[in-house]
């Protein structure tokens, strides 16, 4: 349900209509619409994003719809989560765009802050993730983005306050650094992972893929097919990680521009090395293709001991 402008004073709320989406860029203002819905008995759930919305986010904003009263979807791209030489200076920016859609999927409240909002000066304060799930896949090459990432959701969830928050299987690394910290901070938000929203060629759904020419974009589904070839050979029995990880190289490089950053595979829970696989075993990848920078993974459960 959406407010409307005859339901509250907009000066009192500082909220800005767009296309019947109230969009809050205050913190004091978010936390004050979301402790007024927690009085009156409502559940909240929270999707936080960096915009450039897609059909994977307007999946969580679903699954947030049904799951709770209220629907707050944070569009933010926050600097601590990119490193120097990353792409936040032209990372897609559509406001009205990302409202429209907020608005056809009947979200209650865009929250958009400022960075001066977000971190005001003196800022000094930094949520460390123990580096077994930060230093790993993606924190290897990104050094310090788990960090950011951890930062910036532990303060949507002190604004905001969201009974769960929903998060896309897409970024599994992520979804592992946000479930620890919200148990470790006993911050009392359920994480909600809703499965991997792909193209009909099997692309994961992502605001980079707009980064990629039409010759990539034939390439990008290697990435998947290469996780599915995994998957197959997990299934039929190799319990071998050296086999596994070889044979999605191999996939890989059969696309002369694609380059290989890493394909790992791990314990999914804990995102440990295995030296046999068994139990929910994670395959990611990531690879280079041109200048945009592409991540996938599969989970696959697999017998103990088969």
């Amino acid at each position: 349900m959406c407010f409307k402008q005859s339901q509250m004073n907009s000066s009192e709320w500082d909220l800005e209509e767009v296309n019947t989406v109230k969009t809050v860029t205050s913190v004091k203002e978010m936390r004050a619409v979301s402790e007024r819905w927690r009085r009156n008995g409502k559940t909240i759930a929270l999707v936080p994003t960096l915009g450039a919305l897609h059909e994977g986010h307007l999946e969580l904003v679903r699954k947030a719809r049904a799951a709770c009263d209220r629907v707050v979807v944070s569009i933010f791209v926050n600097p601590k989560q990119f490193g120097p030489n990353e792409d936040f200076e032209k990372y897609p920016r559509d406001l009205k765009r990302d409202a429209r859609l907020c608005a056809a999927e009947k979200v209650d409240v865009i929250f958009a802050p400022t960075p001066e909002d977000m971190y005001p000066a003196g800022f000094d304060t930094t949520v460390v993730v123990n580096p077994k799930l930060t230093g790993t896949l993606c924190g290897q090459s990104r050094p310090g983005h788990f960090h950011g990432v951890a930062t910036v959701v532990a303060k949507l969830f002190i604004f905001i306050r969201p009974h769960q928050a929903f998060f896309g299987h897409k970024d599994y690394q992520q979804t592992q650094v946000v479930k620890r910290m919200a148990t470790d901070l006993n911050t009392g938000v359920e994480i909600i992972v809703v499965p991997t929203v792909r193209e009909a060629d099997g692309l994961a759904k992502s605001s980079r893929n707009t980064y990629l020419s039409e010759e990539e974009r034939r390439m990008a589904p290697a990435v998947y097919q290469a996780l599915k070839l995994a998957e197959v050979m997990l299934q039929v029995g190799e319990r071998n990680p050296k086999e596994i990880v070889e044979a999605v190289r191999k996939r890989l490089r059969a696309e002369p521009k694609l380059d290989v950053e890493y394909v790992c595979t791990k314990n999914a829970d804990t995102l440990e090395d295995l030296n046999i696989l068994s139990g929910r075993v994670l395959v990611a990848v990531a690879v280079k293709i041109g200048v945009t920078r592409l991540i996938d993974n599969i989970v696959v459960d697999v017998p103990t001991g088969s």
